[in-house]
């Protein structure tokens, strides 16, 4: 609605995982999106429709929702921009809810500035959405400004450079964009995220719970699809559900609704609360002595269509960079930042403090201002 007022003419809807629940966009009712840089290869998920439609020229811009990375890991793939804002600083009414304390709507464009202005667009508080911040909102346009990179101390996690299954290739790409940043008169320094091996568990407890609880909205009665043929209201809840969900859908309801459960909540939900907390508390330690962290956006290129749903583990573990930022409200903007052997796209991400924008998007476009591997486009045929 913000984006019409002010003129934007929305072409249409774009494929996502079903529910974003998906890396891939794989899960979506309506088949795979294809990565426009290798049509064999994914997109990225959830936005992966979003992300595909920007870097094939399709549109301009597309706005995403970020549970888990859904904004920023699809951008890597398909090398485009794309921001995750700090928590609350975008209305999610309208949104339909996965995880609510994570979920957050941003944009995907061609380069920082294009999602700096559309930031400007639709952030502001709502009164129908009691998780949007009563702030004093700025401009993130006017606040961009490639000169805040001098001086500015930013960190390189250990961990997130060592872990299993990073390639290469990724690594040195954005280990360069640290580089360029420390040309332009930035400190980077090495720096430690011992949490990052409990970030994914954490995060699939906390997400598949508010997901069970979510969704159990969705009952044939009011909202959704509604089976047809059914026996009584328990049989219409069973068939509704069984029929409208998909197999990744189901699959984390049921994870949701286990560790919800009696006996199993202080075992599994609350210890991952608890987990949240102190990842939290890390983020902070580190901001009090950086202005921001630079880490890989997803540990490799796109992959094949197919290789992720037949391990789904490793799916989930795409997500491992980015999915501790949405565990702390944080915002984190993943930019182009080169290719692997294949030509396909690597993204690295720039992640700054609660409501830091100015600090992670300044950045952004320092480097941008600097390289072209932002203005880049597949050959689509």
């Amino acid at each position: 609605e913000k984006l019409e007022k002010l003129g934007a003419i929305v072409v249409g809807k774009l494929n996502m995982d079903e529910f974003a629940m998906g890396s891939t966009t794989e899960t979506s009712y309506y088949g795979p999106t294809k990565n426009p840089w290798d049509l064999n290869k994914v997109p990225g998920g959830s936005s992966g429709g979003a992300a595909a439609a920007v870097s094939a020229n399709e549109a301009i811009y597309a706005l995403g929702s970020d549970t888990g990375g859904s904004i920023r890991q699809p951008s890597s793939y398909c090398g485009v921009t794309g921001f995750k804002p700090t928590y609350g600083t975008v209305s999610r009414y309208g949104l339909v809810a996965y995880a609510s304390s994570l979920d957050q709507i941003g944009p995907i464009a061609k380069d920082v500035k294009d999602c700096a202005a559309i930031m400007d667009a639709i952030q502001g508080k709502d009164k129908y959405d009691g998780t949007s911040l009563d702030i004093d909102y700025k401009s993130y346009l006017e606040s961009i400004d490639a000169d805040k990179v001098k001086g500015m101390k930013i960190g390189l996690p250990k961990e997130c450079f060592e872990t299993e299954g990073l390639d290469d290739e990724v690594k040195k790409a954005v280990k360069g964009v640290a580089d360029k940043l420390s040309e332009m008169g930035a400190q980077v320094c090495e720096i430690s995220l011992p949490f990052i091996n409990y970030v994914i568990p954490a995060y699939y407890i906390i997400a598949a719970a508010e997901a069970s609880s979510n969704l159990s909205r969705f009952d044939g009665v009011k909202y959704g699809f509604r089976a047809e043929n059914y026996d009584g209201l328990t049989d219409l809840y069973n068939a509704t559900r069984s029929e409208g969900f998909g197999d990744e859908v189901k699959k984390r309801i049921l994870l949701g609704t286990f560790v919800l459960s009696s006996g199993y909540y202080d075992a599994y939900y609350k210890k991952a609360l608890q987990v949240k907390a102190i990842i939290k508390k890390h983020f902070d330690d580190v901001f009090e002595k950086y202005d921001l962290i630079i880490c890989p956006t997803a540990p490799t290129t796109a992959p094949k269509i197919g290789d992720s749903l037949s391990d789904p583990l490793k799916m989930y573990l795409s997500d491992i960079f980015t999915v501790s930022v949405n565990i702390a409200g944080l915002p984190g903007l993943s930019v182009p930042c080169g290719f692997d052997k294949n030509k396909m796209p690597v993204g690295a991400q720039i992640i700054g403090q609660v409501l830091s924008e100015d600090k992670v998007l300044s950045a952004g476009y320092a480097f941008q201002q600097s390289t072209d591997y932002h203005k880049s486009h597949p050959e689509v045929k």
